[in-house]
């Protein structure tokens, strides 16, 4: 009888130990849940849904993906799967509408995957929205200009203060304020931080210029004679004294020559070469290459040899 009971508890810890990744992360959901509660109703299942049986996230604060990026990750999960499972609402029979983890699903379907493992929510319009904007500003790589845009949407469409916000994305008051100014940029600056063209530090010094005429003269300078962030500071620094006082263009020859090299190592290397320099002609050159074919043709062309 001993050896009955003995086999019939080895059995339930194989069982246990047999249930598979799903099994182990519902275990630690309800655990999550025991010690952390959610204004929202709680993950109730995790499973494989079909990749067409999901329709994209309306509520989706990143606007634009980086292909190559997709490709890179496609890869991987060829090789690795799908590591994290992405979040779900269901909305009918084989009907599911995406909450986070768009980047997955489709490189999932760039891979050829035709089944996802995906958690499933419970969630009304607002919740929805909430849930989306918070994990993609805490999970995806937002530029700035997006994630102004889901700060200032949790603000007016979920009704969350300044501090709400804050505790809920763990941020304190004054980061999410420094996001949400960058919104009364003109377009044209915001499309620049958008695309990395400027950094979020050139956005911020830029805000404190009152005029939208002044602001774009100065980030016209500043793209076209790559100043660093110190630089545009000072800039600012004294138009707050007189609105004229903008620092004398470099000269233009200099600008023709380092844009010359910057095309000749472009197609020396067969890849986008870029060169920053100050004005004491100081500065660095960054050549790019995403894969280790491009890295071993740019070493041949330096004959470098490891």
């Amino acid at each position: 009888m001993e050896n009955s009971n003995t086999k019939a508890v080895a059995n339930k810890k194989m069982i246990g130990l047999g249930r598979g990744l799903g099994a182990l992360l519902q275990d630690s959901d309800s655990v999550n849940r025991q010690n952390k509660p959610s204004p929202y109703e709680s993950i109730s299942t995790m499973t494989e849904i079909s990749v067409n049986f999901v329709e994209t996230n309306p509520f989706q604060p990143r606007t634009r993906f980086d292909q190559e990026a997709l490709q890179e990750l496609a890869d991987s999960i060829r090789v690795q799967g799908i590591i994290q499972p992405i979040t779900v609402r269901q909305m009918g029979k084989d009907q599911y509408q995406l909450i986070s983890g768009e980047r997955r699903l489709q490189a999932s379907k760039i891979a050829g995957l035709t089944h996802i493992p995906a958690y499933v929510r419970h969630a009304n319009d607002q919740q929805m929205l909430e849930m989306a904007l918070i994990e993609n500003i805490q999970r995806e790589n937002l530029n700035s200009i997006e994630i102004a845009l889901s700060y200032q949407r949790l603000i007016t469409e979920c009704s969350l203060k300044q501090e709400e916000l804050g505790e809920r994305v763990g941020k304190n008051r004054t980061t999410v304020n420094n996001y949400i100014r960058l919104l009364k940029l003109p377009p044209v600056i915001q499309a620049a931080l958008r695309d990395n063209k400027i950094s979020m530090g050139h956005a911020r010094a830029i805000i404190n210029i009152d005029d939208h005429d002044v602001q774009i003269k100065l980030f016209k300078r500043t793209v076209e004679e790559d100043w660093s962030v110190r630089k545009v500071e000072e800039a600012v620094r004294n138009l707050s004294n007189s609105p004229e006082a903008l620092p004398e263009r470099r000269s233009t020859p200099y600008k023709q020559e380092i844009r010359s090299l910057q095309f000749k190592l472009s197609s020396m290397f067969g890849t986008k070469v870029s060169i920053k320099s100050d004005d004491k002609q100081k500065g660095e050159i960054k050549i790019p290459f995403t894969t280790q074919d491009e890295l071993n043709r740019i070493l041949d062309v330096l004959n470098y040899k490891a």
